[in-house]
């Protein structure tokens, strides 16, 4: 069986970018999966997707794949290029793992998944998109607040000034964003409190991995408890070494609403096969959804994966389960299941999603009212 297994290569394609270190951190995923792909029995062909994503068009239509594993986060250096890919895969009638084109769209359209959640009940917290400096004179938010770009991923953006407590610091940080990342900023509510994340794996049924959550250590006393770009990036920094990602125990009930909140974000986006949904506990243990990472990061020693081993799958095992998840949905069965001479496939069920190749017919199960004829 064949998967292609697609990655960002522009770490290197801005002369001044604040999110390098996130861009490059995917090649060395790419390596780590292909390793546990090609032990599990799979044949695995790498391609690296540049500054033009219809580059990969001739190499995906000359070789035969089963299945493309999606790691694609960035265009040429653009986070906001991330929906690009899973659109021309849908195009070209390839399966593929995660997200599809909308949903990864609208998790980094920080303000658009915000009002999706409001839309469903789901709670996050009370924001507002701030195009130009002006627009701060209408806010009416209350201190303490929180300045992000609003169409950036990874913390990229992210540092202890970004917690702002009066007027001059908020405008500050909304300028900070405006001139650096060139894009509105968008500003909500901070809330103080635990962060936990919650890992999710499956689609019918999806399963909440283990929780883990932020340690803050001294390196936070007196600063905002936040995951910055260098506690997440930076290793060798104060603030990564002092925020280790640790098991997150709650009661029972508590840790019921926070998989709760987290599957109904994950639902509200559309999000598939496999995401982090991170969330803020407040001090009378409401949770809130802070942010919303489909294509999260799939690094050996990253959150998701530590989650996995958690609960008993070891990353090899992780690796195959993700490319189970994926076919299970768009084939109707894992690549390991036995198959016979005639054997038929799975009815469809809500979650399913039939695709064949080079324009013939199509069935999407999830579509009501879409059938094959």
């Amino acid at each position: 069986m064949h998967i292609t297994l697609l990655h960002n290569a522009d770490a290197d394609a801005l002369e001044e970018d604040p999110g390098r270190e996130a861009r490059a951190d995917v090649e060395r995923v790419a390596a780590e999966l292909t390793r546990a792909l090609g032990k599990g029995g799979y044949e695995v062909s790498v391609l690296a997707v540049g500054p033009s994503p219809a580059d990969i068009v001739a190499p995906l239509s000359a070789r035969t794949t089963d299945l493309v594993l999606n790691l694609c986060e960035s265009i040429g250096g653009d986070a906001r290029g991330e929906m690009a890919v899973p659109a021309l895969l849908d195009l070209l009638g390839l399966p593929y793992s995660g997200s599809g084109a909308l949903a990864l769209g609208l998790a980094l359209h920080k303000d658009k998944a915000k009002e999706l959640l409001v839309a469903r009940s789901v709670l996050t917290p009370p924001f507002r998109v701030i195009e130009r400096l002006a627009r701060l004179e209408d806010l009416d938010l209350p201190f303490p607040l929180i300045v992000k770009p609003s169409r950036e991923d990874a913390s990229v953006g992210v540092d202890f000034d970004s917690v702002v407590e009066d007027e001059r610091s908020l405008k500050d940080a909304v300028r900070r964003v405006l001139r650096t990342f060139k894009q509105p900023a968008l500003v909500e509510r901070f809330i103080p409190g635990r962060e936990v994340y919650v890992s999710l794996l499956g689609n019918s049924p999806r399963t909440a991995l283990p929780l883990s959550e932020i340690r803050f250590g001294q390196t936070f006393a007196g600063r905002p408890h936040i995951v910055s770009y260098r506690a997440k990036w930076e290793t060798s920094s104060p603030e990564c070494i002092d925020s280790p990602s640790v098991p997150c125990t709650l009661p029972r009930e508590l840790e019921g609403r926070v998989v709760e909140t987290a599957l109904a974000a994950f639902e509200a986006l559309g999000c598939r096969d496999y995401g982090r949904v991170d969330l803020r506990l407040s001090e009378d243990g409401q949770p809130w959804v802070i942010d919303i990472n489909p294509n999260c990061d799939l690094h050996p020693q990253a959150g998701f994966a530590r989650s996995a081993a958690a609960a008993g799958l070891e990353y090899s095992a992780l690796a195959l389960r993700l490319v189970d998840v994926a076919l299970e949905r768009t084939h109707g069965h894992p690549s390991r299941r036995p198959r016979r001479q005639g054997r038929p496939r799975e009815a469809a069920r809500s979650h399913r999603e039939l695709l064949t190749r080079r324009g013939a017919l199509r069935a999407r199960g999830h579509r009501p009212g879409v059938a094959a004829e």
